[in-house]
């Protein structure tokens, strides 16, 4: 009766739909300590490093986050870490509690919140600083969480995306390394046995990062939550293999970083983003690790875990070569090419079977719901992780006999197919990426990307001048800042090609109603804040930008017209109809003069935009054909747009899938292999 009790044990409660990670806080801390700091200190912008030296930088984190007091958000306790790390309280207990409830009662992220508690028994069990009886509080939170869906009780929690399954797997090898002979209340099983069942997942996670990259590709959300698991498992993991091929997996996330930053910011092409990140670069989740490692960036404190982990780390450091390939901006310029994620199709390839329930939940790391291929097993997973009763699958709920009847008599795949513009809308499959930078600005998109289908989180352009000087255009799917909303992803996603400073992006919006975005909206729009510029001119149907000596050019086929009201005034650019073509370009001082130089010699270009085609005479890269369909060409030459290769830049090149990588800058070089275990640097920061 007991056991039974158990396992229907009911936990689906404050559900909602984010619209930032911030959305999620940690319940009332009560009385902060006597002597616990009362306000927050702000941190100031850094576009070049403010220190050489890693040593220093870390000092000045660990320095700023002691003044500080730890915010609600479920990374803001992280601030205790570092208190703990320094020795040096009063330590806010309240807040530490508040993790713990917060985990206690299986709300969705409460894997982010382990992290640190974990890090806290394995590195901080003996301080002064903290007392027996949160310990034992902490060590049962431990042995009575849930860490995996095959395990007993109802709940909302994501386990499947790509952040999700490294953090829940981390979590639960830690917890089992740390009473590996103890019983887990809940699944009942040995620490030894969480070990055994979490190191699989752990490897074959760790492999398709290598390999293939991140389907959440270059996200400057969830960057944050991959680097803590990962540092927690080279910190306290005692497999060497786990240990060496996590230190490997952050190379390459520091790798991308560095390769697709605009002076501490993270200001790329992302596949999963929100509203907020995108706007300014002041609040992405890596910039304050953007700051410790490469000293360019800001310590916000927003949404940060990841530098706090590294800060008090002693198992990794970043190799020289890394930093020094984010420092790069004084060369005239730099062309990165990447290829991340795989097509489903292509799972065999990578060692999963379609068809097994077990690789079908690998596959959900790619949110691979009802893709055609994955929908039958994946309605498995339903019934196998009572996932029928998960908040976030209400929809399913809610058609549940129709699904059951289209699974059983075949027809589901069918369905999926006809649907699969609208139902796979947040599936991340293969992304090539290209990103353009320049000591003045930087240019990045994902290329030819998914033309036509819905899109969710996925950030598919954007040149950045500056933190807060950002443009990029969106199809909205709604009028929320929800998943595919106003300004978090798209509607329908739009074919994009850039070639060095220029890019085109067009739109054909679907009039298809959607199972997912029945709302639509027929118009695109640009975030364009002009309050962040130093000018801004309109002319021959263009808005142009200065921000220092970069510039840039922006043009609606459709027209356009400035939103005036609300607090998108003089930031929006909203343009009419369902298809519509905008075409960005970038310059600056050095390469074409003068500010109303470069106006004058666009405005006056060459530029016919019919049928869905668009032929542009660049004054800066020629000749430059591009549509819906067909090909992209620059003055005659065909210019590929997949199948790049996994690394292609002035540091290193590699092919997809990654097998074996050096990267080298002046006298410094890394060299990685994960299948041999092979992680050689020069040197390290």
């Amino acid at each position: 009766m007991i056991k039974n009790e158990i396992k229907e044990a009911n936990y689906n409660y404050d559900f909602f739909e984010t619209t930032s990670v911030t959305d999620f806080q940690l319940k009332d801390y009560g009385k902060p300590p006597a002597g616990y700091p009362a306000k927050a200190v702000t941190d100031s912008y850094s576009e070049k490093p403010f220190s050489v030296n890693f040593e220093q930088r870390k000092k000045s984190l660990l320095q700023h986050l002691q003044k500080n007091p730890a915010k609600k958000f479920i990374k803001g306790y992280y601030t205790e870490l570092a208190r703990l790390y320094n020795n040096k309280g009063p330590v806010h207990k309240g807040a530490l509690y508040s993790a713990l409830d917060f985990i206690d009662k299986r709300y969705d992220c409460s894997d982010f919140v382990m992290l640190g508690i974990v890090r806290i028994l394995y590195q901080f069990r003996d301080s002064k600083l903290l007392d027996k009886k949160f310990i034992m509080a902490a060590e049962k939170t431990l042995l009575h969480f849930k860490y995996w869906p095959d395990e007993p009780g109802i709940d909302s929690m994501c386990t499947w995306t790509e952040n999700h399954q490294v953090m829940f797997s981390a979590n639960e090898y830690l917890a089992g390394q740390m009473f590996p002979d103890q019983v887990f209340a809940n699944s009942g099983m040995t620490g030894y046995q969480k070990m055994r069942a979490s190191r699989e997942r752990l490897l074959t996670w760790m492999r398709l990062r290598y390999q293939a990259g991140f389907s959440e590709w270059l996200s400057h959300v969830y960057y944050d939550e991959d680097i803590t698991a990962l540092v927690n498992l080279v910190d306290f993991c005692a497999d060497p293999v786990i240990v060496r091929q996590a230190q490997v997996i952050l190379d390459l996330i520091f790798l991308d970083m560095a390769l697709n930053s605009y002076k501490g910011v993270f200001g790329s092409t992302h596949g999963r983003s929100y509203a907020a990140e995108k706007k300014s670069g002041l609040v992405e989740s890596t910039t304050d690790t953007a700051k410790l490692l490469f000293g360019m960036g800001v310590f916000s404190g927003i949404d940060n875990m990841s530098a706090v982990t590294l800060a008090i780390s002693s198992g990794y450091r970043l190799p020289t070569v890394i930093a020094h390939i984010a420092h790069h901006h004084n060369e005239e310029h730099m062309i990165n090419r990447q290829r991340m994620s795989f097509r489903i199709k292509d799972a065999k390839k990578f060692g999963l079977n379609r068809k097994d329930p077990d690789d079908a939940m690998v596959l959900l790391s790619m949110e691979a719901y009802v893709h055609p291929n994955t929908i039958q097993t994946v309605m498995k997973l339903f019934d196998r992780y009572r996932w029928w009763e998960n908040n976030f699958f209400t929809m399913f709920k809610a058609k549940k006999g129709l699904i059951q009847f289209l699974r059983y008599s075949g027809l589901l795949p069918i369905l999926a197919k006809v649907m699969e513009k609208d139902f796979t809308r947040n599936t991340r499959e293969e992304v090539n990426t290209y990103t353009f930078r320049t000591k003045d600005y930087m240019l990045s998109s994902a290329v030819d990307y998914r033309r036509g289908y819905g899109g969710d989180q996925q950030h598919i352009w954007q040149a950045t001048m500056s933190p807060e000087a950002v443009v990029f255009t969106t199809h909205p799917g709604h009028k929320e800042n929800t998943s595919g909303g106003y300004w978090v992803g798209s509607g329908t996603l739009p074919r994009v090609a850039q070639h060095e400073n220029v890019l085109i992006a067009c739109y054909n919006i679907s009039r298809m109603p959607g199972l997912y975005m029945t709302n639509r909206l027929f118009i695109t729009h640009a975030w364009f804040p002009c309050e962040k510029f130093d000018e801004v001119i309109e002319k021959g149907g263009w808005i142009f930008g200065r921000k220092d000596d970069g510039y840039i050019a922006l043009y609606s086929a459709n027209g356009y017209r400035w939103q005036e009201k609300g607090e998108d005034a003089g930031k929006e650019v909203i343009a009419p109809g369902r298809n519509n073509t905008w075409i960005c370009e970038c310059g600056c001082k050095k390469v074409h003069g003068t500010f109303s130089s470069f106006v004058q010699s666009i405005a006056s270009s060459r530029l016919r935009v019919a049928g869905g085609k668009v032929t542009y005479e660049s004054p800066s890269a020629g000749n430059i054909s591009f549509g819906w369909k067909g090909r992209f060409k620059v003055n005659n030459t065909h210019k590929v747009q997949r199948d790049y290769p996994r690394y292609d830049n002035n540091y290193c090149y590699a092919e997809y899938p990654l097998r074996e990588i050096k990267i080298e800058k002046g006298k410094h070089a890394l060299e990685l292999d994960l299948e041999r275990g092979i992680r050689k640097s020069s040197s390290y920061v």
